[in-house]
């Protein structure tokens, strides 16, 4: 099985790569009966729906359904149809069905509310959006069709759910039907498949990636790891970056096991999860992880055997703390934006691997490895990416993107990095410039600058460093209500309206 993973890892350099669709479609038919798909056991809460649990061959009828249903609303191949969904089944199967049936899909962080999902789908000029009727205490529904209203190009609005909105259309995981072949397209691989959103100096940028790019990230992480290919993964990762995605749906797609989900923010679930008898692999933010080991939540009865940490402020892992468990394996997945990643297992005394520059390989621990990409120290001092992974068209039209050398196919990241040249170590030391990052949502600071001017002379926006989430925003008013109410209406990303909590009502 490992042979066979190398094999597409080398035919996606080459060309000859599968699809997503063709990765899940070979998997259902080996192994029809066997679990795909599990919900979070506290689904109700999150979505108000009662949570479930798909075998490959429901899964992939979920599937057809609707990816039927697209086809019949009138959505052409290579539409673009947008997703914004909690953590559940229901992401999966609407970005595989979409896959299916020719479309693109472009991911929706969570957080994003009408302005900058208005501002998204107009630059990339969606025909669909695809949501859920409420996120927790948010109506997402309300919030679709205001979004939609708004973009010209958006023709249909879907969503999962009761209660939804006039106008919405209904979408729902039917399992008893049978497969409609109409809805299997001819893909390619080299057309895109998933779009999503990075925040340059330049603002919002697009960036579309095929499968093959897809299939390689997931494939450094998964081979790096040292994962068996049978494994089934727990992930606690949005599946709204490729970061995200590639680490969570697509580490599953080649596995062909099962994907167990947990949506971000409740712990005692999580660690109930984790202690669940079948659970072999952790995906999770790189200092939850980390935590989650302080509070001892990694038992030695529980079968899980690697823990897949994603760092979204890079910068930081240098100085993180050192993994306890040597029988857990733990390997760390830098991620640059929407640039690219870079995967690192941990050495046995639970401390950082030293990422050295040049070809890098997966496993990187293993004489003879493939390669997987290239990493470099640009003369302005920054971090560049190449490999099969990297969406170079993306970043090459950007004014600002620094290209390393036209001719090397490299992206600069703009994180500050320098070479230990003894060692050939590079050191990530700095966010790039400008960019202020808070979790996995991005903001220019020119931006914020801007939103405080227009709030008043009296208000003021910044960003702090945070060691959790890379900064946190912060701002003072002298009418914080009105200030919070003026952000809202304004569809601005909540972490904004919650710059201006009151600090007395939180004490």
């Amino acid at each position: 099985m490992r042979d066979d993973l190398t094999r597409k890892l080398e035919g996606a350099s080459s060309g000859a790569s599968p699809t997503l669709d063709d990765l899940f479609r070979r998997t259902a038919m080996r192994r029809p009966g066997a679990v795909a798909l599990i919900d979070p056991p506290n689904k109700q809460r999150v979505s108000g729906e009662l949570p479930m649990q798909l075998t490959y061959m429901e899964a992939d009828s979920a599937i057809s359904a609707i990816a039927s249903q697209f086809i019949d609303a009138g959505l052409p191949p290579g539409s673009i149809v947008a997703l914004q969904l909690p953590n559940t089944i229901e992401f999966p199967i609407a970005a595989l069905a979409a896959i299916r049936a020719g479309m693109v899909v472009a991911l929706l962080p969570q957080l994003w509310r009408q302005a900058e999902l208005t501002t998204a789908l107009t630059r990339i000029g969606a025909r669909a959006i695809i949501g859920v009727g409420r996120i927790e205490l948010v109506d997402h529904g309300d919030l679709m069709m205001a979004a939609a209203a708004e973009v010209f190009s958006i023709r249909h609005v879907f969503g999962f759910g009761k209660n939804l909105p006039e106008g919405m259309t209904q979408l729902e995981i039917a399992t008893g039907v049978a497969s409609d072949t109409r809805a299997h397209a001819i893909l390619d691989p080299r057309q895109p498949a998933i779009v999503s959103f990075d925040v340059t100096a330049d603002g919002l940028c697009a960036v579309p990636r095929d499968h093959v790019q897809m299939i390689a990230g997931g494939l450094t992480i998964l081979l790096e790891s040292g994962m068996s290919p049978e494994a089934n993964i727990l992930s606690t990762v949005a599946s709204s970056s490729f970061g995200g995605f590639a680490s969570s749906l697509v580490t599953w797609l080649l596995s062909g096991h099962a994907l167990a989900l947990h949506h971000a923010g409740d712990l005692d679930v999580l660690e109930k999860q984790i202690a669940g008898p079948n659970i072999d692999v952790l995906v999770a933010p790189a200092l939850i992880a980390l935590r989650l080991a302080e509070m001892g939540a990694f038992s030695e009865r529980s079968r899980l055997t690697h823990v897949i940490a994603l760092w979204r402020t890079p910068e930081n892992a240098s100085s993180s703390d050192s993994w306890p468990h040597a029988k857990l394996s733990f390997t760390d997945v830098l991620l640059f934006g929407e640039i690219g990643l870079i995967a690192a297992c941990r050495q046995a005394d639970g401390s950082l691997a030293s990422i050295t520059s040049g070809v890098q390989s997966a496993p990187r621990a293993v004489a003879g490895s493939r390669a997987v990409g290239e990493i470099a120290v640009t003369p302005r001092g920054t971090l560049a990416l190449r490999g099969v992974m990297v969406p170079l068209a993306a970043y090459r039209t950007s004014p600002s993107n620094q290209m390393f050398a036209e001719q090397s196919l490299q992206v600069d990241t703009g994180y500050a990095a320098r070479l230990n040249r003894a060692a050939h170590a590079v050191d990530i030391t700095a966010p790039p410039g400008g960019i202020v990052g808070v979790g996995g949502y991005r903001f220019r600071s020119k931006d914020l600058d801007e939103w405080s001017k227009r709030l008043g002379d009296d208000a003021m926006l910044t960003a702090l460093p945070d060691k959790l989430n890379g900064h946190r925003l912060a701002g003072r008013a002298s009418d914080t209500r009105r200030v919070r109410e003026a952000l809202s209406e304004l569809g601005l990303n909540p972490l904004m309206v919650e710059a201006f909590r009151n600090r007395a009502d939180s004490a």
